[in-house]
């Protein structure tokens, strides 16, 4: 079943989503792509008379981030007068997660508070195996060395380890807590589910609490040890430690100014706080011992509407570590291009998408005509640009480490562009097969940036080789696709010039620079296409315009994308640091209505988020609610690039008026 969360939190070993009343969807560990192992997670009341669901639509929901920090509230209101606040956090250096429960009542009550949860351990429902031990009060449920187990404070006072079945009704342990009384079984083998319960006495405005640690581990011994020993710890001194943790890793960040937005009903502040969640977010989504990232936490693991996101593109990953290195976080692109040069493919190029670890992921990519050759490209061009941000030997060590793979990926580009376009391969949005601007533009990108780090690495002769085919694939995307209507074609399908418009024609100026403001004739061509990609792929909602993908989108029902958005205002916003800058300079009012204009399609973005502040990929054009993958990071490292973009606008136009 597709779930979709309004929030993630975790650690370095453990990644958690849930849904808006807290309610727990996904339970990743030791990896954010494997394993899952949670069908069903959450907390329920027995009044005495019935059973509440804390995910029923009869709850309203209040559900926040601690600030600057991924520490969760969830605050739920029942139309009874019954109240639960919840407070969940994972330990920053162990794979718990640790749930407080504070439940109130307006009326004197006496019941039940049950914890249910359906564990698929080792992501699978078949052979798990599941038991209490009710001297040490710990249910646990493990399949080979997967662990997971639950322990409460106060203790449980009930338990059961029943069967997931509706043919074994009767042990379900799902079924067995309507009675508002558990059997006791204390173990079972299969498809199972466990629930454990206290006793709820709740005077009128009354309140009970109770804390539920759900910890992970490799052995039985580690889980007893790790859910005993933090068991000792007072709540408030876990909470503070992570806490600290978050606060100090944002304390590195590069530090914003935004100077001159301080009166635009708040727009600096909505900023500020869309800088620190995406930082924080991409934390989550990056695998620490590899290097590499998810697209997004899975939430469609059986590809009933999609091919799943819960794996690594070089392209997504690229972007990221791009952001994060210049938002204060060099770190991320070490580890990132050491996974690159791992995973490269003996041909040179790298595969469509990627497991965590390296290992080539499911995947509709697996001959010539079908991989996605803009995923070589990007990366090439990922490493460029890294290297020049370097400095000192660290520039010297990095190009060393990296030369072998950029020959390589280099000489397979050569190989897939004889004729100036490159062969036959699929789009990056992974529908067509063909020849796209947007794969040329990244293609052009990375050998340029390997002639650059030919020339640094002192061949010239494959430098000037590398550069002079660059610049045939530029000359031949644009006699092929620039139509005189303004805009580059998507591309040629099926041996023709396919003219729709494409949001990712973007790309031949924003991110691989094949297009530069500063030549007067592609000044104009861009002009051209962010004015034509506004007319055609513009959908209202939210207030703004949202830009989906292409002309005639079917995919999710054509919403806009957050992504395609950003990338249009990111466009809007580096053609005005790209241009000289002055009120009475030749380009003073074009650059003034980009910058108001990206700054609305920025706030449209804002508007499409979660409560949490999460971004999506797609927002629904009905509703203008966030839709599909939440949170992407692709979305996440548009924002940072965005709002770095701003910053140094406004910085510019400060020192300007300073100036003035």
């Amino acid at each position: 079943m597709i779930k979709q969360p309004n929030v993630i939190l975790g650690n370095d070993e453990l990644l958690v989503t849930m849904g808006k009343k807290g309610d727990i969807l996904g339970l990743f560990y030791p990896r954010r792509d494997h394993a899952q192992h949670v069908e069903e997670s959450l907390a329920c009341i027995h009044t005495g008379e019935k059973l509440l669901w804390t995910n029923d639509n009869d709850w309203h929901s209040i559900q926040n981030y601690i600030e600057d920090t991924n520490i969760v509230s969830t605050k739920l209101y029942h139309d009874s007068g019954i109240r639960i606040s919840i407070l969940d956090l994972v330990h920053p250096e162990v794979p718990v997660l640790i749930r407080r429960f504070k439940v109130q009542s307006q009326q004197k009550m006496s019941g039940k508070f049950f914890y249910y949860s359906n564990f698929n351990v080792g992501e699978t429902s078949k052979k798990n195996s599941g038991f209490c031990d009710s001297e040490a009060r710990l249910l646990a449920q493990y399949w080979q060395n997967y662990y997971i187990g639950i322990y409460g404070l106060p203790e449980f006072t009930e338990w059961q380890i029943g069967k997931a079945m509706d043919t074994i009704w009767w042990t379900n342990a799902k079924y067995d807590m309507e009675d508002g009384k558990l059997q006791r079984n204390k173990e079972d083998i299969g498809n199972i589910n466990n629930a454990a319960g206290w006793d709820l006495e709740l005077e009128a405005d009354g309140a009970n609490e109770f804390v539920i640690f759900i910890g992970a581990a490799s052995s039985r011994s580690l889980l007893y040890k790790r859910m005993h020993e933090l068991s000792k710890l007072p709540l408030e001194h876990i909470f503070e430690k992570t806490r600290e943790h978050w606060v100090m890793w944002l304390a590195k960040k590069h530090v914003l100014k935004m100077p001159g937005l301080e009166g635009h009903n708040n727009l600096r502040q909505e900023l500020f706080n869309a800088y620190n969640r995406a930082l924080l977010m991409l934390y989550l989504l990056n695998d620490h011992e590899h290097g590499s990232f998810v697209a997004a936490p899975e939430f469609d693991s059986n590809f009933e509407k999609c091919g799943g996101y819960g794996f690594c593109w070089n392209r997504d990953s690229a972007e990221i570590v791009l952001a994060l290195k210049h938002s204060g976080y060099p770190e991320y692109c070490d580890r990132f291009f050491k996974w690159c040069i791992q995973t490269q493919l003996p041909a040179g190029s790298w595969f469509q998408r990627y497991w965590l670890n390296g290992d080539i992921a499911p995947s509709w990519g697996n001959f010539e005509y079908s991989t996605q050759i803009d995923e070589t490209g990007s990366t090439l061009h990922a490493m460029d640009i890294y290297y020049r941000i370097l400095e000192g030997l660290k520039k010297v060590e990095f190009l060393e480490e990296v030369w072998v793979s950029v020959l390589r990926a280099a000489e397979y580009l050569m190989k897939r562009t004889k004729s100036g376009l490159h062969e036959s391969c699929m789009d990056l949005w992974e529908t067509y097969y063909g020849v796209f601007t947007y794969t040329n533009a990244s293609i052009y990108a990375g050998l340029m940036g390997a002639s650059h780090l030919a020339e640094e690495n002192g061949e010239s002769g494959m430098a000037r080789r590398w550069k002079k085919r660059a610049e045939f694939i530029k000359q031949a995307t644009i006699d092929r696709f620039w139509l005189q209507e303004g805009y580059f074609a998507k591309g040629i399908l099926n041996e023709k010039l396919d003219k729709t418009i494409d949001a990712s024609s973007l790309g031949a100026y924003i991110p691989f620079g094949m297009l530069s403001p500063t030549d007067p004739v592609e000044r104009d061509m861009i002009l051209f296409r962010i004015e034509n990609i506004q007319k055609k792929l513009s959908i209202p909602i939210n207030g703004g315009n949202g830009i989906k993908r292409y002309e005639n989108d079917s995919y999710i029902d054509g919403n806009p994308w957050v992504v395609t958005t950003l990338w249009l205002s990111e466009a809007m916003f580096a053609f005005v640091l790209d241009l000289p800058n002055g009120k009475e300079g030749p380009y003073a009012e074009e650059l003034k209505r980009l910058t108001v204009e990206g700054v609305k399609y920025l706030r449209w973005a804002l508007a499409g988020a979660t409560s949490t502040g999460l971004l999506p990929e797609q927002v629904d054009k009905s509703t203008g609610k966030p839709a599909w993958a939440i949170p992407l990071g692709w979305s996440g490292s548009l924002m940072l690039d965005n709002i770095l973009l701003l910053d140094k606008i406004c910085r510019r136009n400060a020192g300007n008026n300073e100036q003035g």
